[in-house]
């Protein structure tokens, strides 16, 4: 999806590869979502600005580009001028992925919710201030990318997407969890990074199938006592918000990457041995770990297992392709 600029409509480019989501080399895995950048010791802050290969959107020369994928992997890109999405899109109801990120589009038309068999959406970077009501008429989208916008909210509509896997919201003016969201009972991945929410609903648990939570730059000022019961999540980023301390996390059995870094917090929270810790004083607490683990070894079974690491987390499914389940469990600049 290179190049493209400024050369209009390019159809038929017919490719084997599938187009990559619009956050650098990001990935839902591990039913969550890999962040795209790390700053120092922290796990994902934030967008990564695309690369030129285009996850639609403007490169910062010429007009921002369209980028779709049909349903035989063919892919093509308009010019946006205008802020108008091309018409031409809406002569393809069987694409897959669309990708309008960065096209300073204001609104969506209607005929948006006309692809029925779309999956891949990406409207980040724009200039939304509400999800237009054309997006909660996709029964298949499966991966959603609403961040850096001006959202607010979502309309209670936005339940209806059933299919939906992964959302990211990330860089909006949320200051209240949305509701609509716990009646998602496939969504695995939710990005709500930099926004303005200070508390959690009490039935978020009712999201069952949620692996991946991203709430990194908000105000939370304690931490939220319904994340206790969050059996099933794997990774939480609570990076840069107001933490002065944590409970007790071993409670978390699936818990497998904690990020608590930029809080107040003065010591890192007790978590299961399993779980890898970003944050202050983290390595310092993970070599301890190790440590008092190899105290308990005999050794017999020091000198079977000599050499050997603490094995990574497993892959549940497998790497898959940029709408994969699991790849890894952190982001870092060479991936985006």
């Amino acid at each position: 999806m290179n190049g493209g600029r400024g050369r209009g409509l390019v159809v038929g480019a017919t490719s084997s590869r599938a187009v990559r989501p619009p956050i650098g080399r990001s990935r839902c895995y591990g039913h969550g979502v890999a962040p795209p950048t790390s700053r120092s010791r922290g796990l994902s802050r934030g967008l990564s600005r695309r690369s030129a290969m285009g996850s639609g959107g403007s490169s910062g020369r010429g007009a921002p580009v369209a980028a779709a994928e049909g349903p035989d992997g063919t892919e093509q890109r308009l010019e946006v001028r205008g802020r108008q999405v091309p018409a031409a899109l809406w002569a393809e109801p069987g694409l897959r992925k669309l990708y309008l990120s960065d096209a300073g589009l204001r609104e969506i038309p209607e005929e948006l919710g006309e692809l029925r068999h779309l999956r891949t959406l990406a409207l980040d970077g724009n200039e939304l201030m509400e999800v237009p009501e054309a997006v909660c008429d996709l029964p298949r989208l499966a991966y959603l990318y609403l961040g850096r916008n001006g959202l607010q909210g979502l309309p209670p509509a936005f339940s209806q997407l059933q299919s939906l896997r992964c959302l990211w919201m990330e860089g909006n003016f949320l200051a209240r969890f949305p509701r609509a969201l716990l009646h998602l009972p496939e969504l695995r991945s939710l990005q709500l990074g930099d926004n303005r929410l200070s508390q959690l609903p009490a039935g978020l648990p009712r999201m069952a199938g949620l692996r991946g939570l991203w709430l990194y730059g908000n105000r939370f000022q304690e931490f939220p006592p319904v994340l206790l019961r969050m059996e099933g999540i794997r990774v939480l980023d609570l990076d840069r918000n107001r933490l002065s301390r944590f409970p007790d996390l071993t409670g978390l059995p699936a818990l497998r990457l904690l990020s608590y870094d930029h809080n107040p917090a003065r010591q890192p929270p007790r978590v299961g041995d399993e779980v890898r810790l970003v944050g202050d004083g983290a390595q310092e607490y993970m070599e301890a770990r190790q440590e008092r683990l190899r105290s308990l070894q005999s050794p017999q079974e020091e000198g079977e297992e000599e050499g050997a690491e603490a094995a990574p987390v497993p892959a549940e499914d497998g790497p898959q392709d940029g709408e994969g389940e699991f790849e890894a469990l952190t982001g870092s600049r060479e991936e985006t």
